[in-house]
């Protein structure tokens, strides 16, 4: 690889002596002198007889007019948001609202979207098909007429036992020395003191003294009588009983697992729910291993003509020991901190999330930090400092995506909770950079093939001479994502611009750090791709001149059969 530089960049290294790599490509080392990036372009010998050619350029050369027709995929928000704050204000952390009956209007779903919603959440849980297809659609209305890029991520009930019916209509209190039973039987109406769960083999192996817990803590009882299939139960830790709450069962400190599997008869109906909504994701409940993971995209990839991305969700005990196999298997990982705390004493909580978040970036996977972020937005206008100091450190730790639940979907201050974490999120960052945070980050080698070691190479030397340059922008031109996600997983300063021409890499990319994904119609010609897009901002007002970018391209040309050609450029705008 050869990198070619002119007396522009020479004084700029002059000015940053930390632009140092000792990162080997294919074996050979890539050092920098006086002001020159250097490892000799050679033919590369392997099965396929890749040659690589990579070279980045500086100049201050006009960029040739392009006359283009093509409007830039541009979302409102973002472009607003460029106007406003200029690239480097533009926020990086993702934003996940979950959509519920305080929020499923036509019109309080565009404020959330313009209030920084990058993915609505559909809970299965909750609510009929027909609401959630009547969801989806508005959301799919507001992106085609209003301009906003807004993805889909259903959500799966999962396995569990729950309430079916409690006795009262809405939540009760269960209050200390209370008995209750909880029973299988269905009857019609409501029993006082009387607890219908939806699943019939759910006492299986329960024993007297065994503790049951309701929502992760909400309240507990202890199993003082089995009654044929029935569990008479004391509360022992009063609180709050809501709706089809969750049920789970514990002996000597370790949950009691009924064997259910991952994905129940109802979740299979939603998969295909969503297959025909055509939503961008799905999350994945109560996931215990890489098996789950994997037959759900099998049967996805069989199912849909449009690829749809997996999250797995990490919310017990057995899904963290098998952690690592997860994250390999999936899309990208929710960390649903409300039921994990449930099997995890609180305590350990934070340095999970660390180490989930960590080891995600490292895997090149999107994570999202899901439950209570700001829970008593629920009820509140404004939030705790505590909950604040939550939210800032899960965007310390570079975590791809932030999530409300109950907040937004059935809270008072939906779109207020919303502005908190655009507000906390963009000041951390902000801090990120001026403490220079980035620099201390390590990613470990993923490629296994040469072509995908190759470009994980250019990707991390790109965000290396962007954060040293201190470019405006990374523009990275990529068929189907993999190049953009590459450059995110090293958090860089300035923001990526992901130009790509497959609708779907689009829609995945939206959950992705600091990725700002636009859909257009791309070339095999990187020149003329570079001038069309460019071109194009320009028109929109959203570059000046005097702005540097840089830019990263993974797409081949057709001429070049044996031969992929990776380049990565900076041009200042003139």
């Amino acid at each position: 690889m050869a990198v070619s530089s002119d007396s522009m960049l020479q004084k700029v290294f002059a000015k940053s002596p930390t632009f140092v790599s000792n990162k080997k490509v294919l074996g050979k080392s890539l050092g920098i002198s006086g002001g020159v990036i250097s490892c000799n372009e050679r033919k590369l010998k392997s099965e396929d007889k890749i040659a690589v050619k990579a070279s980045a350029e500086a100049g201050l050369k006009g960029l040739k007019s392009y006359e283009v027709n093509l409007d830039l995929g541009f979302d409102v928000v973002a472009e607003r948001e460029l106007r406003e704050k200029g690239f480097l204000g533009i926020r990086k952390t993702k934003l996940v609202c979950t959509i519920g009956p305080a929020c499923c209007s036509l019109e309080d779903l565009e404020r959330l979207a313009m209030g920084g919603m990058n993915v609505a959440r559909l809970n299965m849980c909750h609510n009929t098909r027909e609401w959630h297809r009547d969801v989806i659609r508005k959301i799919k209305k507001l992106n085609e007429e209003k301009g906003f890029f807004v993805s889909v991520m259903i959500d799966t009930e999962g396995s569990l036992i729950h309430v079916v019916d409690h006795g009262a209509p809405s939540s009760i209190k269960a209050e200390e020395g209370s008995v209750w039973v909880f029973t299988a039987k269905k009857f019609e109406g409501s029993r006082p003191f009387t607890v219908q769960a939806n699943y019939e083999g759910y006492s299986e192996g329960i024993m007297v003294g065994d503790e049951l817990v309701i929502d992760g803590g909400m309240a507990k009882f202890e199993v003082v009588e089995r009654m044929g299939n029935d569990l008479r139960c004391k509360c022992t830790d009063p609180g709050l009983f809501l709706p089809l709450a969750k049920l789970s069962f514990w002996r000597d400190g370790k949950l009691s697992y009924h064997g259910l599997p991952t994905l129940s008869i109802k979740d299979w109906a939603d998969v295909d729910f969503g297959v025909s909504e055509g939503v961008d994701f799905i999350a994945m409940s109560f996931v215990n291993d890489a098996n789950s993971v994997k037959n759900l995209k099998n049967y996805l990839s069989a199912k849909s003509s449009k690829l749809i991305r997996v999250l797995a969700k990490i919310e017990t005990l057995e899904s963290l020991q098998k952690l690592e196999e997860i994250v390999e298997a999936s899309d990208g990982i929710m960390v649903a901190r409300g039921d994990l705390g449930v099997e995890v004493p609180l305590e350990q909580i934070p340095t999970v999330q660390e180490d989930v978040t960590r080891l995600c970036r490292q895997l090149n996977k999107p994570v999202i930090i899901a439950s209570q972020l700001l829970e008593s937005m629920v009820e509140c206008p404004t939030p705790t400092r505590a909950e604040v100091a939550d939210v800032s450190e899960a965007v310390r730790q570079y975590a791809d995506a932030l999530m409300l639940s109950g907040e937004s979907a059935i809270g008072l201050h939906g779109q207020k909770a919303l502005s908190v974490l655009q507000m906390v999120s963009s000041r951390m960052e902000l801090w990120s950079h001026e403490e220079n945070r980035q620099s201390a980050l390590h990613n470990s080698q993923l490629g296994n093939t040469l072509s995908d070691c190759i470009a994980e190479e250019i990707c991390n030397c790109a965000v290396q001479m962007a954060n040293n340059l201190g470019v405006d922008a990374i523009f990275v031109y990529t068929k189907h994502g993999e190049m953009a996600s590459l450059l995110s997983r090293n958090r860089p300063y300035p923001p990526i611009f992901a130009f790509t021409s497959d609708n779907n890499a689009r829609m995945a990319l939206n959950l992705q750090w600091g990725v700002i994904p636009l859909l257009v119609d791309l070339s095999d010609d990187i020149e003329a791709n570079i001038s069309k897009t460019i071109d194009l901002i320009r028109t929109k007002g959203m570059i000046k001149e005097g702005d540097v970018v840089l830019l990263v391209s993974d797409l081949t040309p057709t001429h070049a059969t044996s031969t992929t050609f990776q380049s990565i450029q900076v041009k200042t705008i003139v």
